[in-house]
């Protein structure tokens, strides 16, 4: 190795150029010298279902595409995911895919990486403000319209529903709870929605359906905006007494978002009623392969892809690829005009974990 760098430090510019690869063998690998590109992605959160299958699925298809992969876990908070941009542009990575929860907030960020030339991919939320090559999302608008369809249809028209309303500071508690409400109010103007804003917190999610079940022992839906609230939504209605079958009178409607294996095992238990399923798996799909295409130098206008989605243009300068999420029942019927799935559909990528 000695006797390489002093040939290295001795010979002439020309001679210098031909002996570049020898001189540089010894080296550690950098993001642009491998064959694979060097790319991060930040995980938002590791306390869920969904973001743990999401996790599971990255490396996957990063050895897939043939990508090298950095990751980071910004822990639901924003101040996080700017520092773990900084480590990603440190180690010289040459994309970053992320999920920012505070959608107005990263803006800054996104300057900066822009600035800097590394195209940034964001998947499950859009920025408020800022560019991105692409965003890989469902339509969340949608995720609101079906789940009040389901219960809609379920309950006549009539009654009393509560939502369990994700984060509204993020794009997707707004999209759900915007659309829920505006479906509600055109189609089922009879049912009474009583909103509860929850952040995305289980706990917070439970205590406030107790709340409204004991001050309304006559609700007969529950439009969950996530899985979060899963776990705590079925303790509350087991201490109530209404965790019945679904021919019983005294069942409560349940509507969830993600499809979560516990989702599916629940639907088809009888315990809750439906979910929208946001695909994990294809959100670690195609987050990685739009990287890949940045760095390749591809571009992409809207309208119908080839894995059964459709790219829309947001604003100037931000394109949303809306992949599909299906409505998922017990029986697989059309609910208000909307179709869906049987639970045990080998389709869904909750019924395909292993």
């Amino acid at each position: 190795m000695r006797l390489r760098t002093a040939l290295c430090s001795a010979v002439s510019a020309v001679s210098a150029l031909a002996l570049l690869s020898a001189c540089s063998s010894g080296s550690t690998t950098s993001a642009s010298s491998g064959d694979k590109p060097l790319v991060g992605v930040d995980y938002p959160r590791s306390d869920t279902d969904f973001w743990n299958s999401y996790i599971k699925y990255t490396p996957q298809y990063a050895k897939e595409l043939g990508l090298d992969l950095k990751t980071t876990n910004s822990q639901n908070d924003v101040a996080k995911l700017t520092a773990n941009a900084q480590t990603f542009i440190s180690q010289g990575v040459k994309g970053i895919a992320m999920a920012p929860q505070d959608t107005a907030a990263i803006a800054p960020t996104l300057a900066q990486l822009e600035a800097k030339k590394i195209p940034v991919v964001t998947v499950d939320t859009r920025p408020d403000s800022g560019k991105v090559f692409m965003v890989v999302r469902a339509d969340n608008r949608a995720y609101g319209e079906k789940a009040c369809q389901y219960l809609g249809t379920k309950l006549g028209g009539k009654g009393k529903v509560v939502m369990l309303e994700g984060g509204l500071d993020s794009i997707n508690g707004r999209d759900r709870t915007e659309a829920f409400n505006d479906c509600m109010k055109k189609s089922y103007p009879g049912i009474k929605v009583l909103g509860e804003a929850t952040n995305w917190d289980g706990a917070t999610a439970a205590q406030k359906l107790q709340t409204d079940l004991t001050a309304n022992p006559d609700i007969k839906g529950v439009y969950m905006e996530s899985s979060f609230a899963l776990s705590g939504t079925l303790q509350v209605l087991k201490q109530k007494g209404l965790l019945v079958d679904p021919k019983d009178k005294k069942h409560v409607f349940i509507v969830s978002n993600d499809g979560i294996p516990e989702e599916l095992k629940s639907i088809a238990e009888g315990k809750i009623d439906a979910t929208v399923s946001q695909p994990a798996d294809l959100y670690a799909k195609y987050a990685l392969y739009y990287l890949k295409a940045a760095i390749d130098g591809k571009t992409f206008k809207p309208g119908k892809t080839d894995h059964d989605s459709t790219i829309i243009q947001v604003r100037d300068g931000v394109l949303e690829d809306q992949l599909s999420a299906p409505l998922v029942t017990a029986d697989g019927a059309t609910y208000g005009g909307v179709p869906s799935v049987k639970s045990d559909d080998k389709s869904l990528w909750g019924n395909n974990l292993g």
